[in-house]
């Protein structure tokens, strides 16, 4: 099947037909449950697992579809953290092929229709469906939830999107329903128009997390983790250190006041203790990996899934705050970004190992270390992700640091060989 993350452009299938079709053949199992939908350029994994953790400890049965995956396909579809079964997976090719395959589908196509299934046979209460690309032409963008959130926008698949902020905004903005309370994460001059007369159009209230921030301040943990002072969910202690992570948790804590006022979760002492337990452990709850995961302390060795200028604007500050005799970055990146944008916020005081991750669409490593020397970045070339940390942990002193990031497939190339999590089932 056509395959964005392995193919780029040629892998990547515009319009809802095929989608429309597998909705019926399936009988519709979106509507068999509550669905909460979340789109933006970065942070609407983050969002999407921190929520589903919440709606999970206030005791709901919680269906989470994600993309892509870092290690293993069934990280994309979990019921209260739990990933899909191989053999459910394997039972549904096997089952239904004679009817998608003619319909020639693209892998995300099949994909969603497999995940809204598996919840209605798994009788969830409510799905959290992160946005696949853009929005308004995406895949899950027939269902009509009981809020959407789009977190951000900043310039990223621009050759799908538009060229524009505005253009983009304008993508993501498509997955606004009629009289569907939208919550938007952040926005500047050029996207909150956009956003303003999507919302007037389909008469759906607009809330703007940041015009009325809940969290008011974030502080980093020496231990890790953040601290956060709230306005309504008192102190709370987050596992996901991004500093990034303060702008995720405002907008997650802004749904869940709206969530609140429709009813759909409990309200009072026990949604707040709920949410101190939740925003404690996302990990743990979700499964959620490659978010500032600090996977070795000795020396530390860390991972971000960060891999566009909106992302390393946050990456960058972080590693610039961060401690360390030396630091080491592992870096790769596909060729469908703005590679120049992301380099020129990259240290030039890091010593860097390019390569390049298992993908058709990673950018060669001696082709890197070539456009980064332009801004100044030095470093030595390796064919492999697995062949480039194995030289920074042996160079590597234990007051050092090692980063492992630019693409996803970068950081999923790492998780594989060094830090794979326990999926079982």
């Amino acid at each position: 099947m056509p395959m964005f993350e392995r193919q780029g452009a040629s892998g990547y299938k515009e319009g809802l037909d095929n989608t429309q079709a597998l909705d019926v053949h399936f009988g519709h199992p979106h509507k068999s449950y509550a669905t909460i939908h979340v789109a933006g350029t970065n942070g609407k994994g983050s969002v999407s697992h921190t929520l589903a953790a919440i709606l999970q400890q206030c005791g709901y049965r919680i269906g989470l579809y994600t993309s892509p995956h870092l290690v293993d396909f069934r990280e994309r579809i979990r019921i209260n953290g739990t990933p899909i079964s191989e053999s459910y997976v394997v039972d549904f090719v096997e089952q239904e092929r004679t009817f998608f395959e003619p319909l020639h589908p693209s892998f995300f196509e099949v994909t969603t229709a497999l995940a809204f299934k598996y919840f209605r046979d798994m009788a969830v209460d409510i799905a959290v469906v992160e946005v696949g690309l853009g929005g308004r032409l995406d895949c899950t963008n027939i269902i009509t939830p009981l809020i959407s959130i789009i977190t951000n926008i900043s310039f990223d698949h621009t050759q799908f999107l538009g060229d524009t902020l505005a253009k983009i905004a304008a993508e993501k903005a498509g997955i606004i329903k009629q009289g569907v309370p939208v919550i938007i994460g952040e926005v500047n001059d050029e996207t909150r128009p956009v956003f303003e007369a999507k919302a007037r159009e389909m008469d759906a209230p607009i809330i703007f997390a940041q015009a009325n921030p809940e969290v008011i301040s974030a502080t980093t943990l020496p231990t890790g983790g953040v601290h956060y002072q709230t306005h309504h969910f008192g102190e709370l202690q987050g596992d996901l250190s991004g500093i990034y992570q303060q702008h995720n948790l405002n907008t997650v804590l802004q749904a869940v006041k709206v969530l609140g006022q429709k009813g759909t979760i409990r309200l009072g002492d026990q949604q707040t203790t709920a949410v101190t337990e939740a925003v404690a452990h996302v990990a743990e709850k979700t499964g959620l990996t490659g978010r500032w995961q600090v996977v070795q302390d000795t020396p530390k060795v860390i991972c971000d899934t960060g891999h566009n200028v909106g992302g390393w604007e946050y990456i960058s500050q972080q590693l610039a705050q961060t401690a360390c005799k030396q630091l080491h970055i592992i870096f790769g990146m596909v060729d469908d970004k703005d590679i120049d944008g992301v380099l020129k916020l990259m240290p030039d005081y890091a010593t860097y190992y390019f390569t390049k991750a298992n993908s058709h669409r990673a950018v060669n490593e001696k082709a890197l270390q070539e456009k980064a020397a332009l801004y100044g970045l030095k470093g030595e070339i390796f064919p492999t992700v697995h062949d480039a940390y194995k030289a920074a942990i042996k160079i590597a002193s234990p007051d050092d640091v090692i980063f492992v990031g630019g693409s996803s497939y970068v950081v999923g190339d790492f998780l594989k060989a060094y830090y794979q999590p326990s999926i079982t089932i």
